[in-house]
């Protein structure tokens, strides 16, 4: 059986020891197994029929962190017991890389978004829209006949699920979600060497990851469980939540609240467009922000107050402009233009890569890679190909099909990079569903369709889940299980079959949960829904919607929404260029794609973060850091038990949680 890392014996006589790579052992599958199967449960009654919490939205996913630290906390008891009980570090680490991608699945992001997607024009049909006209050219296989959709929507008496109308289906998307799971996973084993090795990424995520797993002193002084530190900044976040949850049974209860409108307070032209800037009180976000480099927590709030300050100026010029300063439509611009940098940046390894894996260059050394790099890059071009023959099948033109699945994976990319260079604990920190409503707004309508075919268009309904969901930060998840590999002394080939593993064991346990619900409640009333369906049915009716109505009349480019992206695209590329050129330059491009794409959320705690690590480093130096980072690693976890599983759990038997609804996206 292989060694872990902390496991292996002492060298003697100045000789060093050889320790062999750990690969997965049969008690950690075994808890996998089990850890996944209460997530299961636990997802289907909070968040798709209560929607109390959405455990598997947060980054890290609530299910694998409290996995880690359950296993942590009984490990001092295992390890007096004979050794097939012990449950080394780089075993925890596999098990939470098996749950990280295992659990999202059934999540918000990923199966909860595809079901909806590929059946509402089918259900939904009717004299106000055209949907029948679309569904008709929505090929067979992608989705169940109509009597199978309509008691999926509507329940069936006994709560049995038409498996034999599901099969087809299913299994077509699982070889399109494989095939995208490879690719992007190919993506990030190329990168793999460029960001950790070369650019020494920090990997915020995977820093709290390793410290939550430590036992043994190795990253915290004294573990991370036994460091009355990290309780202080567990209890302040526990504190925050309790009272939260007092104040929605009786809000005579003080509390802080989930947010603090800083917009309230301007009411007069043209201050009054400073509307909407919060303060989130995110402990999460507090908690990862404080292993940001500085730079980027100064970018994230500087670039989110430029963004309202350049809405106060539009409106003092006398500017009316519906959705200025269209922040999404920045974002799109910057993060095609941050991936392309990467890739620029990026070229030297990558040509080597391309090299060793085409030619055989003998002065590549690919050997401690995972896989042989022709192994990798092999495996991206299959999967890729494979996407682009499964979109053409379902009727999106081939020119279409490699516009938009490429940049998706290019945004899987950035958002990777995102989440390697920033931590970025929020999933849905990327540009919406704007690829989706970009190709139109740049191109218009009418390039989409021939005629009476609207099979190109159907298609890219049935594909708007792609841009919408977040299946595409798996690779996020990808490169960090590289690193964690690193960290841990697991064999990486371990890790990507584990984490092929996950994502399949993930599906069909998404597949069950989802169809049984839905059978035995009805779709249209789960997930907050009352006859027309939740939130995911909404989403997905919001993309038909649109197609629905340029059936009845083609839509004309938008220059507006188009010169945003462009805007955005610049703005990026003028920043990167700043940093080459004058090494001192503060703001970072990361920063300004990360607030265009979702900063409501992060500014406030971001900002807030950079004052305490500024004066810190300022006063203390690095020592007085250091010494804080349990603390503040101490309010992710604290937040995450105290919202996700005891709020949970609260939904479960009371209906309070409609009064302090917790996200962690």
């Amino acid at each position: 059986m292989a060694r872990d890392l902390n496991q292996h014996e002492q060298p003697t006589s100045g000789e060093e020891v050889a320790v062999e790579p750990a690969g997965l052992s049969m008690r950690a599958a075994i808890l996998s197994l089990v850890f996944f199967a209460i997530a299961l449960i636990w997802m289907r009654q909070v968040g798709l029929i209560a929607l109390g919490a959405q455990i598997g939205e947060s980054v890290p996913v609530i299910p694998a962190v409290a996995a880690v630290l359950i296993l942590s906390f009984v490990r001092p008891l295992l390890r007096k017991l004979p050794r097939f009980f012990d449950l080394p570090q780089s075993q925890m680490m596999l098990v939470y890389s098996f749950l990280v991608i295992a659990v999202s699945m059934p999540s918000v992001g990923v199966v909860r978004q595809i079901l909806p997607q590929i059946t509402v024009p089918f259900y939904f049909a009717g004299p106000e829209n055209e949907y029948a006209l679309l569904a008709d050219d929505i090929s067979p296989w992608l989705a169940p006949d109509r009597c199978v959709i309509q008691t999926m929507y509507e329940g069936t008496e006994d709560g049995s699920i038409p498996w034999r109308g599901w099969i087809t289906p299913l299994a077509w998307w699982t070889v399109f979600l494989l095939a995208m799971f490879v690719t992007m996973h190919a993506l990030m084993l190329i990168f793999r060497r460029q960001w950790i090795e070369k650019e020494h990424l920090t990997f915020p995520i995977v820093q709290l990851v390793l410290t939550m797993g430590d036992t043994e002193g190795k990253h915290v002084a004294g573990g991370f469980l036994r460091n009355p530190v990290m309780w202080m900044g567990f209890g302040l976040a526990a504190i925050y939540n309790v009272m939260n949850m007092l104040n929605a049974w009786n809000p005579a209860v003080p509390a802080l609240g989930k947010s603090f409108n800083i917009g309230a307070l301007f009411t007069e032209r043209p201050w009054s467009a400073m509307g909407g800037l919060s303060i989130a009180w995110r402990p999460e976000n507090f908690g990862i922000g404080y292993l940001v480099s500085t730079d980027i927590l100064l970018s994230v709030w500087v670039f989110a107050l430029l963004f309202r300050f350049s809405n106060v100026a539009a409106t003092a010029m006398g500017y009316d402009i519906s959705g200025f300063p269209m922040e999404r439509q920045h974002a799109w611009g910057g993060y095609l233009a941050f991936g392309l940098v990467l890739l620029w940046v990026g070229r030297h390894h990558i040509r080597q890569v391309l090299s060793k894996a085409f030619t055989g260059d003998p002065s590549v050394d690919d050997s401690t890679e995972p896989y042989p790099y022709r192994v990798t890059v092999w495996a991206g071009i299959i999967g890729f190909v494979v996407m682009i023959v499964f979109a053409v099948q379902s009727g999106m033109w081939p020119l279409v099909a490699v516009w938009y699945l490429g940049i998706s994976l290019l945004f899987a990319i950035v958002y990777a990079r995102a989440r390697a260079e920033a931590g970025a604990a929020m999933v849905w920190l990327f540009p919406i569903a704007q690829h989706w409503e970009m190709t139109f707004n740049v191109f218009g309508s009418k390039v989409f369709h021939h005629g009476s075919s609207w099979a190109n268009l159907s298609s890219l309904g049935m594909f708007y889940w792609v841009s919408r969901g977040y299946f595409t930060s798996m690779g996020a998840y990808q490169i960090e299980g590289c690193r964690i590999a690193d960290e841990s002394g697991i064999r990486q080939r371990t890790m990507v079959k584990v984490m092929v593993a996950a994502l399949l064991i993930g599906l069909l346990g998404a597949y069950a949960v989802h169809l049984q619900a839905y059978y035995s409640y009805g779709a249209n009333i789960l997930e907050g829904g009352t006859t027309s369906g939740g939130s995911r049915v909404g989403s997905a009716a919001r993309a038909w919607d649109a197609l629905s109505g340029f059936v009845r009349a083609d839509k004309q480019p938008d220059m507006q929404r188009t010169a945003a992206g462009i805007s955005g695209f610049v703005i990026t590329i003028l920043l990167m260029l700043a940093r080459t050129f004058w090494l001192r330059f503060p703001l970072h491009p990361l920063g300004f794609v990360m607030v265009a794409s979702y900063g409501g959320p992060i500014w406030g705690p971001f900002m807030i973060v950079w004052i305490i690590k500024s004066l810190l480093l300022r006063i203390g130096g690095m020592g007085s850091y250091r010494r804080m980072i349990p603390f503040f690693l101490g309010l992710v976890v604290g937040h995450f038990f105290t919202a996700g599983v005891v709020w949970g759990s609260v939904s479960l038997i009371n209906d309070m949680y409609r009064r302090y609804g917790v996200w962690f996206g």
